[in-house]
């Protein structure tokens, strides 16, 4: 049974089609790399995955449960409790501390704040960010801001991963995702980065187009708790 589905979907941004009858599937616990050109329709396939947008046409199944029918209350609950996003920029509030930016997640979804900032602590510790907690995030640049940004996108536990050209760390994060037994989607245009996962799928025109089967050779690493 898959994770995340999507059934032959196709969007179109006015008169430009982005995809045009796009299928894959990442299997419980699969890191799946999505390669391909700019413009390929990668990261509008993950938008719908993620139900950012609806698709014109097609299907698309969360847990065996359609997604894309759902109303949008729905979704965004999803978004906030069963997927964590990580992209390229970290996107981390700078006016808060960044144990503050790890826990926000959490509190929206009404978590106890004591809960909320321990589970961020945790988090911190894990992706190496001990004594970071404090400093405000618009401080941080480069590799500890991208940490922080996996460290919040984690803090949910999340069931499905969505990664859109993570710009680093991301051995630590195909690491603890393959620790916590979590679907991970892969966007991106890096054959190296995509050297991390089990499968690949290429993009072209927006259509999912030829696949590897198996995983290249991993250098993630792997993550105590």
């Amino acid at each position: 049974m898959s994770m995340i589905e999507a059934r032959d979907v196709a969007r179109s941004f006015g008169p430009a089609p982005a995809l045009r009858g796009a299928s894959l599937s990442v299997a419980p616990g699969e890191i799946l790399a999505v390669t391909g050109p700019a413009g390929a329709g990668k990261s509008t396939l993950l938008r719908c995955l993620a139900g950012i947008c609806a698709p014109d046409h097609g299907e698309v199944y969360f847990d065996g449960r359609r997604l894309d029918t759902l109303p949008e209350p729905a979704r965004t609950l999803l978004r906030r409790t069963a997927f964590g996003f990580v992209y390229r920029s970290a996107h981390l509030v700078p006016e808060l501390t960044v144990a503050d930016n790890v826990a926000l997640p959490l509190l929206l979804n009404r978590v106890r704040r004591a809960q909320a900032y321990a589970a961020a602590a945790t988090w911190l510790r894990r992706l190496g960010l001990n004594g970071l907690g404090g400093r405000r995030a618009g401080e941080l640049c480069g590799e500890p801001a991208q940490r922080t940004a996996i460290a919040r996108a984690l803090a949910v536990r999340p069931r499905v991963l969505f990664a859109d050209e993570p710009a680093g760390s991301l051995d630590l994060l195909v690491g603890i995702a393959r620790a916590e037994g979590v679907a991970m989607l892969l966007v991106t245009d890096d054959g190296r980065a995509a050297g991390y996962a089990d499968r690949r799928v290429a993009m072209s025109d927006g259509r999912v187009h030829a696949q590897t089967e198996a995983r290249a050779g991993s250098g993630a690493a792997t993550i105590g708790a």
